[in-house]
């Protein structure tokens, strides 16, 4: 061990930033498709339920159906994200132990995606129903496998600063599909009559999204192939890793093929506990804005599509800046500071959807106020975000990544498979409309940083990073 330490001393961690933002690609088609399933699918499945059921009156009344079908979705991925993460754990091949699923997964995901739409237009809710599925499960196989990639090549003290690039390249992808999403307002498609129903519309309205979505997954997937050689790469980082697992902001530290310590152990279930409640607000949110936007408020959906690129301003500048707040603050108090803002931007939502007398249901209008809420959400969840997946993977050796990532993403999938239906039930009580997300969305989130307080086996590190010029490491 004194030799360790003595090779080591004056040895400084780089981040290769171009090798990440290419890593960050994976990333760049998960939002991108997953942006346009959550901007238009509970759309489509609002109106296909009101068509099979023509008594109901009003959105609210078929939100549970809803909710239901898109937290089965999420069921499958609760399901499949453990099972490929310990899969490509053990996969050894040519090409890597992640590239295998994340080429197929990609593949299939962007055939079956441009379907959704077509068999929304032609009001067969099982083909919808269907893809939905298909895209779901396929994207799972390939998601753990692309988001694992970042920390197999990048040392534990800096994964906060790839992660914030990784998100960066996510959201490029999610704004770029909401822009296009403006171009091709699906309110004007379902606002349009004609005798003839949905068949006589016209389907590039909300095919091309879809289509573009599709191209540019495998595009994309293209870029990270041919450019990043995952087991060349693992061989050159290696002793920076074995750096970085010194480095890390532990106090008891993980021991190769060792079980965890009692303290790594309850931490790591404290962060999955987080994870799942500030996932049931933010996935209640995301479900349901769209649905809100439209029959709540009575707005064009492009007005949500743009509050969604302001979101996703906010979230970008906390993406760049997440790491670096962490570096000086430490992860835990970083994620606390972002859940600290999130949860006030709730509130002033929640005040003002009851106190604002123009603020009200069919008022036709997405008031102003909303963007600057979202602004400030958006930034403050980037900080959580950024922070809590690579403090998962802290508490695993190099063999364990996928299995770890497959813990972080079942928390989530599991939140995000339980909350559409409880805000979809939620809404059959009356009285209870679109109005309550902001109260839910503050209560689950209340509830994470309560949890959040209770963590305590890390410590706060002031690492030593290159500089500038020589941390554009180019290899």
């Amino acid at each position: 061990m004194e030799e360790i330490n003595n090779a080591n001393e004056g040895r400084k961690l780089k981040l290769n930033y171009k090798r990440t933002a290419i890593i960050g690609f994976a990333f760049f088609g998960i939002l991108l498709l997953w942006q346009v399933y959550d901007s238009w699918c509970p759309t489509f499945l609002t109106e296909l339920f009101k068509t099979a059921f023509p008594h109901i009156q009003n959105a609210e009344e078929v939100q549970y159906l809803v909710g239901i079908i898109m937290a089965l979705d999420n069921l499958a991925a609760l399901i499949m994200l453990p099972i490929f993460g310990a899969l490509s754990d053990k996969t050894k091949s040519p090409i890597g132990k992640r590239m295998p699923y994340i080429l197929f997964g990609t593949f299939v995901c962007a055939v079956a995606f441009p379907f959704i739409p077509v068999f929304f237009h032609h009001n067969n809710i099982a083909g919808v129903i269907s893809m939905m599925l298909i895209v779901v499960v396929f994207m799972m196989m390939y998601r753990n496998p692309a988001v694992s990639l970042m920390p197999d090549l990048t040392p534990k003290p800096l994964r906060s600063k790839a992660n914030g690039i990784i998100n960066i390249m996510g959201y490029i992808g999610g704004a770029f599909a909401t822009v296009v999403g403006i171009f091709f307002v699906l309110s004007d498609y379902l606002d349009i009559d004609g005798t003839g129903g949905r068949a006589s519309h016209n389907i590039w309205v909300i095919e091309i999204p879809f289509l573009m979505a599709s191209v540019l997954m495998i595009a994309s997937c293209l870029v990270l192939f041919f450019t990043i050689k995952e087991n060349k790469i693992a061989k050159e980082v290696e002793a920076d890793m074995k750096l970085g697992e010194e480095m890390s902001e532990l106090k008891e530290k993980v021991v190769d093929d060792k079980p965890l310590t009692k303290a790594n152990k309850v931490m790591l279930i404290l962060i999955l506990v987080a994870v799942f409640l500030w996932f049931m607000a933010d996935n209640g949110i995301g479900t349901f804005m769209g649905n809100y936007t439209i029959y709540y408020l009575g707005a064009k959906s492009s007005s949500n599509m743009i509050n969604t690129i302001v979101g996703g301003v906010g979230s970008v500048i906390g993406f760049a800046v997440g790491g670096i707040i962490a570096g000086k603050l430490g992860r835990k108090w970083t994620i606390i500071g972002g859940l600290s803002l999130t949860l006030t931007a709730y509130l002033i939502w929640a005040i003002f959807n009851f106190t604002l007398d123009h603020f009200a249901q069919g008022s036709g209008e997405f008031p102003l106020f909303l963007y600057f809420i979202w602004f400030f959400k958006g930034f403050g969840m980037s900080l959580v975000h950024v922070n809590s997946y690579p403090m998962v993977v802290e508490l695993c050796n190099s063999k364990k990544i996928g299995r770890y990532t497959g813990y972080y993403y079942a928390a989530s999938m599991a939140a995000q498979t339980i909350t559409p239906i409880a805000l979809g039930a939620l809404m059959l009580i009356p009285n209870f409309t679109f109005s309550i997300l902001p109260i839910y969305a503050f209560i689950c989130l209340a509830g994470a940083l309560a949890v959040f307080f209770f963590i305590k086996n890390v410590k706060t590190l002031k690492t030593s990073f290159k500089k500038g010029l020589e941390s554009m490491d180019n290899d």
